[in-house]
């Protein structure tokens, strides 16, 4: 039986006098050049395990951006063991780190993409390559991300006597909330605001803490706020397109359809990812969130010209 292994890379990449530069690494063990990535650590997520092995490579901390194409190879050990290696990229942005570099990585060099595409030591890191410069072409790579979150599980209203709005999460749901920490701080996410109800602050306010963010409480985000006035929720969403900044907004399923909707009339038909980012809002709206998941949408420009470009779906469970 072949085995599988999961890894995460990214494709870090920069502007020098006007000119997109990507940072490749050597590994002096196999004297090849290719992107930083890993395996995914057990209970890992594959961006977590991008931002996480990029950092450990490069000694450079990144902001994921858009996803690129996944490579999927073949390999095999001295003892003639068959393997399939399955590695999701995304395109990051330097935000931080020191530079230095450990003991599988000799050297990072930035080059320019033709330089890259000679370095470069296998034909499948090309594709994702080939994919940042198609982004890059069409105004497309430049991107900032946007997440909106459904609430990790809560306690069930008929084992609540209390007030809803302060009903507390389950065990399970604050495990949720934890593993929201690493999964949020890959995307960089810095303006936070959430629904006021425990539940929903609750899940985001582990993220808040190891960031020491400032988180905004909403109470158009709520459920009671919504049935009151179900235009305040788009409002806020609205207001997160005009800053622009990278941002995470958590609220309940009543109330997120309407903020799914807004998004997907944001999708630009001619985008590279337009159809797939299309058809996964689609399916949210269809199916709905499950509770603890992430969507996160990158999006180009702020305001009315606002875009969205490309769409990740994270489910509460899909862990390594």
């Amino acid at each position: 039986m072949t085995s599988v292994v999961l890894a995460a890379g990214t494709l870090p990449w920069r502007r020098r006098r006007g000119q997109l530069q990507v940072a490749v690494v050597h590994r002096p063990k196999y004297d090849d050049w290719s992107w930083p990535k890993g395996k995914l650590d057990p209970g890992e997520t594959f961006p977590v395990a991008a931002a996480r092995e990029t950092a450990e490579e490069t000694g450079l901390v990144v902001r994921l951006g858009r996803p690129l194409p996944t490579s999927t190879y073949h390999l095999q050990d001295k003892q003639g063991i068959k393997a399939v290696k399955d590695v999701r990229y995304w395109a990051a942005e330097v935000v931080g780190g020191d530079g230095a570099l450990e003991h599988e990585i000799d050297e990072v060099v930035w080059l320019d993409v033709a330089d890259a595409r000679r370095r470069l030591s296998y034909s499948h890191d090309v594709d994702q390559l080939d994919a940042l410069v198609e982004a890059d072409g069409e105004g497309a790579l430049t991107t900032w991300p946007l997440a909106l979150v459904r609430h990790a599980k809560a306690q069930p209203r008929d084992d609540w006597s209390g007030e809803d709005a302060l009903r507390p999460l389950d065990a399970r749901g604050r495990r949720q909330a934890d593993e929201l920490v690493p999964l949020l701080a890959a995307y960089g996410l810095k303006r936070l605001v959430s629904s006021p109800s425990t539940r929903a602050a609750d899940t985001i306010a582990p993220y808040a803490t190891s960031t020491g963010g400032r988180l905004r409480l909403k109470p158009g985000l709520s459920e009671e706020g919504y049935e009151a006035d179900p235009g305040k929720a788009t409002h806020h969403l609205r207001r997160l397109l005009e800053r622009g900044a990278p941002a995470a907004l958590c609220s309940h399923g009543p109330v997120l359809p309407d903020l799914v909707a807004t998004l997907h009339g944001l999708v630009g038909p001619a985008e590279p990812q337009g159809e797939l980012a299309t058809s996964l809002l689609a399916s949210v709206l269809e199916a709905g969130m499950a509770k603890g998941e992430v969507l996160i949408c990158h999006v180009v420009g702020t305001g009315e010209p606002a875009r969205v470009v490309s769409v990740e779906r994270h489910h509460p469970d899909d862990r390594a």
